[in-house]
Parts: C-alpha cells; structure tokens; sequence
C-alpha cells in the first residue's frame, strides 16, 4: 500500500490548520495568513491556477477518493478501509458533503451519478434529478405581464423547489451495490453534525457573499448568520443537531422517512409558506419521487470511449459532440500553448450549445435526437464549418437525423456555478463518478430539518415559446429540468482508465471538455489537466480566467475577430486515472478538494 504520507502537501497543510482552529491553538490572525496558504479559493476570488500547479498527482495501489471537501474525503476513505465499496463510500461522502458543504449539494438536492460494476463490466448511469411538482404551469416564472421573472426574484424562496432526488439515489445505489450495512454509513456524517465540524475559508466566504438572501428566512438565518447579521467566520465550530435528527431517520427507515412523514411534511409546509415566494411542491410530489436508470451516452475519440449522461442532462451529449468535431483536428500537434487550440475547442462548444438549446430536455417529455446528435455524418458536417485561425462567425443549431421531429425553439434557462463532484474507486474497481447539486449556491435558501433545498427549478427556462415554436426545456408537471452537470467515465479496450467530472454551472461542460483533451490529446497528468486554466467560449465571446495564463490568450483571439472577457471562474474537477500501476488522482486546486488513497 501507498503510505497516507502520499497526500499532497496543499491538503496535509489545510489539516494542520482546521486541527489548530478546531483545538484553538491558531489565532485568527494566523488562521486569515495560514488559509491564503492552503485555501485556493475564496468565493469572489480566484487564485491564479498557475501559481498552485506545483500540487502533485496523489497515486495509490488499491482504492482512492477524490472529493471536493477534505472532511467528506476522509469519510469515504474510512469507509472504504472498513472493506467497503464505491456504493458504500457515496453514502458516506455525500452525507457529510451535505453538513460541510452545504451551499453546494445535500439531501435537499439531486445530481447524476456514473456507476462502473467491475465484476459484470458494465456502464450504467442513474439519474436523480430533481421533478417539478404537478401543480407546476407554464406561467411558473412568468410575472403578471408574462414576462419571466429576474433569475434571483425566482430562486429565492418556494417557488424554485423541485422533489430532491438525493436520498432516493443514495438507497437506490447501496441496495443495488453496497457491502456494508445501511445503518453504518450515517455514523460520521451524525457525529460531525452533533459534536461540530470547523468551517472552512470557502463555506465562510460563501456565506459571507450572500448574507442578505440568508437572511430573508429564520433557519438560514439563525445557522449561517451571528447576531450582528454577518457571517460566520471560517475556523467556527458549528454542529447541526437537525441534520443529526434527519440522517437518524433516514438510518433507521431507509429514503422512505424522508419522502414520506414528518420530513416531506416539513418540506411541503416550507414551500408552501415560503415568505413572499411561495412555491407549490406537495406531499404527493415527495411521495412519488423515483430514480431513473438511464443508458450512458457514449462517443468515440482517439481510441478511447468518453461516456457521460444523457437527456435530462446535456453533459454527456455536448461533451461527446464537442470531442466528435475536436477528433478532426490534430490538437496534439497544435499543442496547448497554439491559440488555435482553443479557438477550435470555443468553437466547437458554441456549436455544441447551439445544439443543446433547441433539442435537449427531458427525454420522458418530448424525443431528442440524442444519436442524430452524435453521428459521425452529422458530426462531420458540423467539423466543416470549423477552421483553425478562422473565426466561426455563427454557431447555430444543426439538423441532425431523427426519426420523431419537433420543431422546437430556444429557451432562455440560466444555470449558475455552484454544486459539486467527487469520483471513488474501490479495491475491486467499481466506480462512481457523482456530481451532486441543490442548483445556485445555497439553494433557494430555505432549510428543512438542518439541510437546505433546491432550487433546481430555475434550470428551466422561463420563457415556454420562442415565437410560435414550444421550448423544449420548458417547466411542465414532473419534468426534470435540463442540466449541464457531466460526470464522465473513460473506456479504452472496453476498460476505465479515468473518471471525472466538476461543478461549475454552465461552464461544466467545457471544464470537462478542457480537462478531458489536456489528458488524451496533450500528455498532461492528471493534476496538470484539472489545474489548466480555463479558455472557453458558449455564445460567441471568449470567456478566460483571470490571474491565469489563459488571460494571455486575449490579444491573440482579439486579432481572430472574438470579443474576450477576463474573468474569475469556479471549477471543481475531480478524476481519478486507473492504470496498470495503480490509481492516480487530482483534486482542483480553486477549490479545497483532496485525493486520497491507499
């Protein structure tokens, strides 16, 4: 085994300093110097990538982690020293994720999950996306004009709360896959909620940046808020006794005591009675919640096979189209310093979103042409209108084959970074790569029983109609909204060789995308290719993160005609490689991720 002393330095450094903070051995002033250190991210600042490339890859020989939290990272290494699998860790990692990341994902929440089953080698996804209740209608987020609503006017509150998927997922999951018992997953998670964890900078400085939203409903306000009104600072031991109660709960009745009785009580009469936002999701929405099995949408590329979700989500399509025109150009020649590089791969996404905005939505409400969208024919067709050094002057939707055509229009949904995603590989080589969401960071702010709830209902788009043509994404009763949230797991030979996937909103397919072409097309390892700073272009301007190199990409793609913004941006890739020699993992250096292996 690969001794612990294999974890980075950044993580080993941030240990020390919650140990300090937790046992009062740090100042604050020291805590404020100590976390500039280990913390690369605080939320309204991005640290230049380039300066934390020196994190090296994490390997081990039999199972690894890799989890945007230190604290939910141990847990599920806990539990996989205890002789558990990938199943059993989720449970145990999701959970805690929940009380120390709770502006990110929780039990409140849904996201999707890639599960690899070693022994029948075999792909499936499982999709637990949040539905819309059925008293939802078109006019959802439309104001009394019928025009749709300012994007925070309709998160914050009921009105934006879909059924969570979360705790049906995690039930769906151990039942199909786990080796240890239910009940023995939920002791840290209640052990940090009732004894307290320690804050860390990020959870500090995102409650910080939305104090005023935090304070419009007592539970948040009264658990993230001091009495003066501002935040609670990083290095606060905070416990969460509700939490504790609710996961006692789901322990010892399974999913069904969340979706059914005291709990979905709560979360109906929450909704319901939200102040000034009232939202319609109901007991029966709760009760008759269900996870989707769904098949993996796959594309070949350069000899491997990149595998990801399908409709609700867009991940899985927009990734495996965007690769599709990539695998016509020779990128490995062009390498990653070549502003072509990246002109190719901005283009690529504008056609590749293009695409997502007309046809991709809830497969259980309207057809989409995933395959049409995907074909090589078509994908060639598409490649052509790509050319390095020459801008794509219009990225529009194209017409792929499809045998039940609806002439939909575009729709206007607006999806904000937050979420998050971890990847597990266990000693037997089962996977899960998981990203896990409530939506915008915090959710609509309400909380229920010691979690906070979605408001993944804003991934609609407010407007139904473009012109005379229907949405395709629009709200409708039980519809699951469109996502951009792409876990990915790699084949070769029919094997995985690489797990991964971020948060990140709507840049969560190009994350992905960037990530996954440093990796195969330009050599980099692991920590190199989820640390590379970020070139991406959706809708026609080229999007660079700031403090970084990709900043100096903005002249170059100025004299190629492209409108250029600077700004921060707030990834989240987690991967785990798996090869002959063992495992390889990285964790995103903007946030306090860590791999962890043995």
């Amino acid at each position: 085994m690969h001794p612990r002393s294999s974890l980075p330095k950044v993580p080993f450094l941030r240990a020390l300093l919650v140990l300090a903070l937790s046992l009062g051995l740090a100042s604050p002033a020291f805590a404020e110097q100590a976390s500039d250190l280990v913390s690369p991210e605080r939320s309204t600042v991005s640290v230049p990538v380039d300066a934390v490339q020196a994190r090296q890859p994490v390997h081990a020989a039999h199972w690894m982690v890799a989890v945007a939290n230190p604290i939910a990272a141990e847990a599920g290494a806990e539990v996989l020293r205890k002789g558990g699998n990938a199943a059993d860790a989720t449970v145990a990692i999701q959970t805690v994720l929940g009380l120390v990341e709770p502006q990110s994902s929780g039990l409140g929440g849904g996201g999707f999950l890639l599960y690899w089953d070693a022994a029948r080698r075999r792909l499936t996804t499982f999709d637990a996306r949040e539905t819309a209740p059925a008293a939802a209608t078109p006019q959802l987020f439309l104001d009394e004009h019928g025009a749709p609503l300012q994007f925070y006017d309709a998160v914050v509150g009921g009105r934006s709360v879909g059924a969570p998927g979360t705790p049906r997922l995690l039930e769906l999951l151990h039942n199909r896959y786990g080796r240890l018992a239910w009940p023995d997953l939920f002791g840290k998670a209640i052990d940090l909620a009732e004894k307290g964890f320690v804050v860390s900078p990020r959870l500090a400085g995102e409650i910080k940046g939305d104090e005023q939203r935090l304070a419009r409903f007592d539970g948040t306000r009264n658990y993230f808020l001091k009495k003066d009104g501002t935040g609670i600072d990083a290095g606060t031991t905070l416990t969460n006794p509700a939490y504790a109660a609710t996961l006692k709960k789901i322990r010892d009745g399974g999913a069904e005591a969340f979706y059914k009785g005291a709990i979905a009580d709560d979360i109906a009469r929450t909704v319901q009675h939200a102040p000034g936002n009232p939202g319609v999701l109901s007991v029966q929405d709760l009760a008759t919640y269900q996870v989707k099995e769904r098949e993996p949408v796959c594309e070949p590329y350069r000899g491997y096979r990149v595998c990801g979700m399908g409709p609700p989500s867009s991940g899985g399509i927009a990734i495996g189209q965007i690769l599709g025109l990539l695998s016509h150009f020779d990128l490995a020649k062009l390498g990653p310093d070549d502003p072509q590089s990246w002109q190719l791969m901005g283009d690529a996404t504008r056609l590749a979103y293009a695409d997502r905005e007309r046809f991709v939505a809830d497969s259980d409400f309207l057809p989409v042409p995933t395959q049409g969208l995907l074909d090589p024919v078509y994908l060639a067709k598409r490649a052509a209108l790509l050319k390095a050094g020459t801008r794509l002057d219009k990225a529009e939707a194209g017409s792929p084959e499809w045998d039940h055509a609806m002439n939909t229009g575009d729709g206007n949904a607006l999806e904000l970074p937050s979420t998050s995603h971890f990847v597990v590989v266990d000693q037997w080589g089962n996977i899960v790569s998981m990203t896990t969401t409530i939506e915008n960071e915090f959710g609509s702010r309400l909380m229920v029983d010691g979690f906070l709830l979605n408001n993944e209902l804003t991934d609609f788009s407010f407007k139904t109609r473009d012109g005379d043509r229907p949405v395709a994404n629009r709200v409708e009763p039980g519809k699951r909204p469109r996502s951009t949230m792409a876990p990915t797991v790699v084949l070769k030979d029919g094997k995985p060789v690489l797990a991964l996937g971020s948060p990140g909103g709507a840049m969560i397919v190009p994350f992905v995308a960037e990530a996954l072409v440093a990796n195969l097309d330009w050599g980099m390892d692991l920590q190199k290719a989820v640390s590379l700073p970020h070139a991406m272009n959706r809708s026609g301007a080229f999007e660079l993160e700031a403090g970084t190199q990709a900043a100096k990409l903005g002249d170059a793609l100025k004299r190629l005609g492209y409108d250029v913004k600077v700004e921060d941006m707030n990834s989240g890739l987690h991967a785990i490689a798996i090869g002959p020699d063992g495992l390889t993992g990285a964790a995103d250096p903007r946030r306090e991720g860590v791999a962890i292996g043995e």
